[in-house]
Formats: structure tokens, sequence, C-alpha cells
């Protein structure tokens, strides 16, 4: 982290100058908060134990942006991904989500909650076994088979290695729902629908190209390791997008010189991992 970089202010912060809270009731049992993952513009993410089990809570945003009411799209995003983990249920590798999450005897509308699995990010050259893949691989056709997308697999940082070594997707804040046998639906949605998974699917080629690169071929994924037209065209838009919005971060001094988010005073989980990862290596060398 470089000296000059300073904390967040309360614009930039999901919860503004608040934190997630140091105790919540969660299907009407009492979890005490351990520690907070990240703290960003979009939620803050902490993690909590209970008695029977410990629980990963999303608390979407709230903070008003200069006057601009902002809870409702926290009610949003916590609503659609909990309509996710109560759709995507039984499938092995991604976690059992909980249902009422409430402080002070009142229900956190703009919360979801998950139960914690015990692992974590797959990291940026981790050699994981034989069995990984294909197990990632099962855990996303189950999860297009119930009409969703996971849209957000580019990030390394949602995909778990479980203590189990197991592989486990995690945050489905972003993805995308059509359902299958719905009678009425928006059109084009079955299309969009297509195309998404097909980008989950160039996403985790990718990983298995850097990871495990043999096994590109033995998994059928050879198909789609050349990135789509639809990336390609989303990244003209995107990356001028992210490279300004970094550059910005660095001009108010809430990131480092590069302009990435391990530069910042906190940090997201996945990149302080990283780099215990790294300070651990050195160590042993």
């Amino acid at each position: 982290m470089e000296r000059t970089v300073k904390p967040r202010p309360a614009v930039l912060r999901a919860l503004g100058n608040q934190d997630p809270p140091a105790e919540l009731l969660i299907d009407g049992v009492v979890f005490k908060r351990d520690e907070v993952f990240k703290h960003d513009s979009w939620a803050a993410t902490a993690l909590y134990r209970g008695k029977e089990f410990d629980a990963v809570c999303k608390m979407n945003r709230s903070q008003s942006i200069y006057g601009f009411p902002m809870k409702w799209l926290g009610r949003f995003l916590a609503n659609r991904e909990a309509f996710a983990y109560s759709t995507l249920t039984g499938i092995e590798g991604i976690a059992p989500g909980c249902n009422k999450i409430a402080r002070n005897g009142r229900i956190l509308p703009n919360v979801v909650a998950h139960q914690f699995v015990p692992g974590h990010p797959l990291g940026n050259n981790e050699e994981v076994n034989e069995d990984f893949f294909p197990g990632l691989l099962r855990i996303l056709k189950a999860v297009h088979k119930k009409g969703f997308a996971y849209v957000d697999l580019h990030k390394r940082e949602n995909i778990l290695v479980g203590d189990d070594t197991k592989p486990y997707l995690i945050d489905f804040q972003i993805s995308y729902y059509s359902a299958p046998d719905r009678l009425f639906r928006v059109p084009f949605s079955r299309t969009l629908l297509r195309l998404l998974q097909n980008s989950d699917l160039y996403h985790l080629t990718k990983h298995v190209k850097r990871h495990r690169p043999e096994q590109v071929e033995e998994l059928g994924l050879t198909k789609y390791a050349t990135q789509p037209w639809w990336i390609r065209a989303h990244r003209k838009v995107a990356v001028p997008f992210r490279q300004t919005r970094r550059r910005l971060l660095t001009l108010i001094g809430v990131r480092g010189k590069s302009g990435r988010s391990a530069t910042e005073v906190f940090a997201e989980h996945a990149f302080r991992c990283e780099n215990e990862q790294g300070e651990n290596t050195q160590k042993a060398a």
C-alpha cells in the first residue's frame, strides 16, 4: 500500500461512514461480526460467526449520493441475489442462502447472506488439483440449466478454493436470469441469456488455460478459447471507463498510482489473501 493513499470518503462506501453491524439476527439466530471482507461503493461484505454455522453477509448500498437516495438500489440488489441463492439451492458448489436478516428487531431489506465456505479465492498462479476445473464446469452447467448466467466469472476472487480443495462459486450480485418455462418473457431475454452463458464459458476457459492448460481440450472448452465479438465490443467501452475511474480514484487519493483496488487502504479480502500468500512464499524461500 502506498503512503499517500487515504480511506474512501463516505460517498464511495456502500454504508457511508458506518461499518457492518457488530451483531445480526439471521433466521432468528444471533451472529457476531468477525471480519470485514470488503467495503466498496456497491456493498460491504463481512463474515459473521454463529452457533451452528458461519455466514457471509452482504450489505448493499444504502448511502445516498450527494442527496440522491440509493436505498432502492440496495434493496433491488439484495432481492435479486437472494432469489439466485434460493433458486440454485441444492447445487453442489453453491453455498446455501439464508433468509431473514434483521437488526434490533427490524428486517434489513438491503442485506443478503449465505453460509460461509472455508477456503480462499483462487490465486493468480495457484496450482489446483485435476478435479478442480471439471468440478467448476459442472457447477457452471448446473447454474446455466436453472436459467442463469453467472456473468462475473472473469474475476478470480469469485472462484473459491475450499479447504476441501473443491471449487465454489460465490457472489451472484450481477447474475442474469431468464426463466426457462416463463410464458411471457422480455423479448430477446433467452438470446441474451445464451450470449452471457457463452461468456461464462469463455472466462472459465481463460482460467483453465492459466492454471491447468492441458484440461482445455479434455473438458471440451476449445471452442470457447477465442474471445467472442460481444466481449470485444464491451471492452471498447468498459476499458476506457475503468481507466477513467481508476485515474479519478488516484486523483482524489483513494488509490495508489496504478489505480488498482489492491492499493487501497482497506483492500478487498482476495487481495489481502494474495499478499499473505506471497509473503509466506518469500519467507519459505
